[in-house]
């Protein structure tokens, strides 16, 4: 068995730069048509030349004859004006994301207080660049599963509240709650969905003991209801909802630490995961809408012109890939998948 459909795009991407970049840029260059690339490096891309900068450094590490296109987004920090976002538009950037400060990976330079930022949400909504959320909060005394709920509690109504005409993704959701806010929301609220979170609960990272490679944040939540929600939801065909990886590269001896960094690194077989969880919710005929287009529609960009082709045929995923000057855990390492990328 095997079908055809639109190049997918993955619309939540981190590939890191320098060696890191190089060693996996190309998993995802023959996968995905475009991508959102994260701008959490260390620096943070803060501006239009960073953001033009490294992009050249993304195109020069594809493998020759890609034509994989980088979609290049802003990192908003306390001080990011106005100014900032209309030249990041006029280089082509799509879109800024808010990382509240210190709630993950390279996110300290990140947002303290969004009540400081309204100047730019407001040009933002009137240029209709799209905001990126990393939806939860960051206070000690919140407990970590619920940190998304809060977040939509304390942040997002407000900010949807004041600026009505603002394009939000809510990113990498986790909860029934971001579920129901999205769907309870305009059409300009959209969310992001990564395979992880839809083939994962806290009982997989949790039980016999704590598995460092499938910690992330957010954190995986129960599985029901949270777990349930999400896999129902992208199997809906519901186009508010679509294909974001947040494939999160860290070597393993950073990941098997005394303090293992957060990240999944899914990019070597995003959509054979995807295609998988299709199945087995009896919507394979739905992963097209959810890969290859709703989120071209939510962006405003033509469909991939270009096919790929994916057969049910099982394959072991390798216990490691180099990565920069070490090695890396793949998500599913050492287990068998039953779909798998033939061509495109």
């Amino acid at each position: 068995m095997q079908f055809k459909m639109i190049q997918p795009d993955d619309w939540h991407l981190h590939v890191r730069s320098g060696a890191a970049l190089k060693s996996i840029i190309g998993m995802t260059a023959a996968q995905m048509g475009r991508a959102i690339i994260m701008p959490n490096l260390n620096p943070p891309v803060t501006n239009a030349l960073q953001a033009c900068t490294y992009k050249e450094e993304i195109l020069s590490a594809l493998p020759k004859g890609s034509k994989f296109n980088p979609l290049m987004v802003l990192y908003l920090t306390d001080n990011t004006t106005p100014k900032d976002i209309q030249e990041a538009i006029d280089n082509s950037v799509v879109a800024a994301k808010l990382y509240p400060a210190g709630v993950t990976t390279n996110s300290d330079s990140g947002v303290t207080n969004i009540a400081k930022l309204y100047p730019t949400l407001e040009s933002m909504q009137k240029l209709d660049i799209p905001l990126l959320v990393h939806g939860e909060v960051t206070r000690a005394e919140v407990d970590i599963f619920d940190c998304e709920a809060v977040f939509i509690d304390e942040v997002l109504n407000q900010v949807v509240s004041d600026f009505p005409e603002l394009k939000i993704v809510f990113e990498h959701i986790t909860t029934k709650d971001a579920v129901d806010f999205v769907l309870a929301s305009h059409h300009k609220i959209a969310a992001t969905i990564t395979p992880h979170h839809l083939l994962l609960n806290r009982n997989d990272m949790l039980m016999g003991g704590i598995k460092p490679h499938y910690f992330c944040l957010p954190v995986l939540k129960r599985k029901n209801p949270h777990q349930l929600a999400l896999l129902d939801v992208v199997t809906s065909g519901n186009s508010k909802f679509f294909l974001g990886t947040d494939s999160a590269p860290h070597t393993k001896a950073n990941k098997e630490s005394a303090c293992g960094c957060a990240g999944i690194f899914t990019a070597h077989c995003a959509i054979e995961l995807y295609a998988m969880v299709f199945e087995c919710q009896n919507s394979i005929d739905k992963l097209e809408g959810f890969a290859s287009k709703f989120g071209a529609d939510f962006y405003n960009l033509p469909y991939n012109i270009q096919t790929i082709t994916l057969k049910k045929q099982d394959w072991t995923v390798p216990e490691s890939y180099p990565f920069a000057y070490s090695d890396i855990v793949p998500f599913m390492a050492t287990k068998t998948l039953s779909w798998k990328l033939i061509g495109s």
